[in-house]
């Protein structure tokens, strides 16, 4: 009876009808995707998309080998939860999945869904006009050299403040939430400069908002898209109190440098010795002034893309740094042992300077890098991309696939593949280093007993097993023409750090590694291991 008089109320019986709608419109609508297995799906029942889709959201790792093993030359649909249908291609497809033109398959509408941006970015023309992008993928990745003594300093700084200077006794640390912190402070030392990269209100805001933005975008996903505009404002409400805070402490920093160029262009004799800081912020403002856009000149525009970047460095930088410790702590001595002479040799080479080169040299740490993100990638699917072209596109073996269709590659089951990487859940620090040596047929003298110039070819081969080289087999950074454009720059910060770490501290060897987690479709490391750490003698 009760439920009879509540049913005969429009206020009750609207929202209800609407739900039932809803839900059936998602059972029963046409899905327009090709007819190709779908993993996850058991033959016969009733639904297969949907209930695939739950069952490959509870077991991701399951979901991608057999896509993979399974399937390995076939063109799948793996759907997940809260996520478009993905087709996936198989491995050997991708490069040519990313050599499509934009017009056609496009990155950037696919991270612009995968994150919610309207909605998760208060500025979302800060998303849409992007410039930002062109000054990492040049001016700092030109920089990253002149840049490694300000890494060098503040990494220096934060390390021997969070890790301690106590040359006695083992402290315990928590690795990814002193690592974070690290990580903020020198990455915001390239952004913004000091005094405000050590502004501990500035970065607990940047670190809030790189994690509000993944949880709200999740959320937001899971809402029905009609319903979206209308539960934005409260889903994001964290998003948008952590950007106007993170925006009242660097504006007025903002402002004053913007003073200070125009006073610089308006009176260039006597300003001349002013020099102007060499930051992400500053290359950012004579990159405003230049285009004579007034929005693009905005304090809060040019404070939102630091914002952004904080967003995109911090996670990934802190995740990368977590499993190398984590992954080192868990091997065994010999391992620091030869680090340690590594680093002191090319060190001694170098004058005893760490530089950019210096940081090239040391190809034993880079493997380690490489080797831990090869095991511990955040990335399980390769190479995302939104189908844009109005009549879709055709695969090589053939298979259609409409617009808006997310396209994608394995990655996650091809770090694990014996075929490409022998004993491939074993950390092996020195992989990718063995694989660099030069061959015999290189370094042999000819017949007046004078080494041989090296081949081209084998130094390319060398190359590419460099920690920041992408490949169809090593997507950990993307691959093509959109792979990161900071992976230079994170590279030689993360090698920078691992390298003080390792040869300032001494790390208390485990029995085994504490386990990464899923969160949905990314591999998280364990947020709560702890290690236990000491400064060396003879280091403070």
């Amino acid at each position: 009876m009760i439920l009879e008089d509540a049913l005969t109320r429009p206020a009750v019986l609207a929202p209800v009808l609407f739900i039932v709608g809803y839900v059936l419109y998602q059972l029963f609508r046409p899905s327009g995707l090709p007819k190709i297995p779908i993993v996850g799906a058991r033959p016969g029942e009733w639904f297969p998309l949907i209930r695939a889709k739950w069952r490959n959201t509870k077991d991701m790792k399951t979901a991608t080998e057999v896509a993979y093993s399974q399937y390995r030359d076939q063109t799948v649909i793996l759907p997940i939860a809260g996520a478009q249908n993905f087709v996936m291609l198989p491995a050997r497809q991708l490069q040519w999945l990313v050599d499509q033109p934009d017009s056609e398959l496009d990155l950037h509408e696919q991270v612009l869904d995968s994150l919610q941006l309207d909605f998760t970015v208060m500025d979302p023309q800060l998303i849409h006009n992007p410039i930002h992008q062109k000054l990492i993928s040049t001016v700092l990745t030109r920089e990253t050299g002149n840049l490694v003594p300000a890494l060098l300093d503040e990494t220096r700084f934060s390390v021997d403040n969070l890790w301690g200077t106590d040359t006695n006794n083992w402290t315990e640390i928590c690795v990814y939430d002193v690592m974070r912190r690290i990580i903020g402070q020198a990455t915001n030392r390239v952004f913004i400069g000091l005094p405000l990269c050590r502004n501990q209100d500035l970065l607990d805001m940047g670190i809030a908002y790189a994690q509000d933005v993944p949880m709200s975008s999740t959320a937001l996903r899971f809402t029905p898209s009609l319903l979206r505009p209308l539960m934005a404002p409260f889903i994001t409400l964290p998003n948008r109190i952590h950007t106007r805070k993170f925006y009242s402490i660097l504006r007025p920093e903002v402002e004053r440098r913007l003073r200070e160029y125009d006073a610089r262009r308006a009176d260039p004799e006597t300003k001349a010795a002013d020099k102007e800081p060499n930051d992400f912020l500053q290359w950012s403002i004579k990159q405003a002034k230049t285009s004579g856009d007034p929005y693009l000149m905005k304090p809060d525009t040019l404070a939102g893309r630091i914002l952004l970047l904080n967003f995109a460095s911090i996670h990934t930088s802190s995740f990368a740094i977590t499993h190398a410790i984590l992954d080192l702590a868990a091997s065994k001595q010999d391992n620091f042992d030869e680090l340690r002479a590594e680093i002191s040799a090319v060190l001694m080479e170098h004058g005893g300077e760490w530089n950019k080169r210096a940081l090239a040299a040391m190809e034993k740490l880079d493997s380690v890098m490489r080797e831990s993100q090869r095991l511990n990638s955040f990335v399980t699917v390769a190479t995302s991309r939104t189908v844009v072209k109005k009549d879709g596109i055709d695969t090589p073996d053939g298979v259609h696939i409409p617009r808006g269709t997310v396209v994608c590659a394995p990655s996650y089951p091809v770090f694990h593949d014996p075929a490409m990487y022998p004993e491939p859940d074993k950390f092996k620090p020195f992989r990718f280093a063995e694989k660099r040596a030069v061959p015999s047929s290189a370094a042999a003298a000819d017949q007046n007993g004078q080494k041989k110039e090296e081949e081209p070819s084998s130094y390319v081969q060398r190359a590419r097993q460099a920690f920041a080289t992408t490949s169809p087999e090593y997507c950990a950074f993307g691959h093509g023409r959109h792979a990161c454009p900071g992976r230079f720059f994170a590279s030689s910060e993360l090698k920078l750090m691992l390298a003080y770490i390792i040869m300032n501290y001494d790390i208390q060897i485990q029995e085994k590694r504490p386990e990464n987690f899923w969160f949905g479709m990314n591999r998280i490391p364990p947020m709560k291991a702890t290690i236990k750490v000491r400064r060396r003698k003879g280091t403070v």
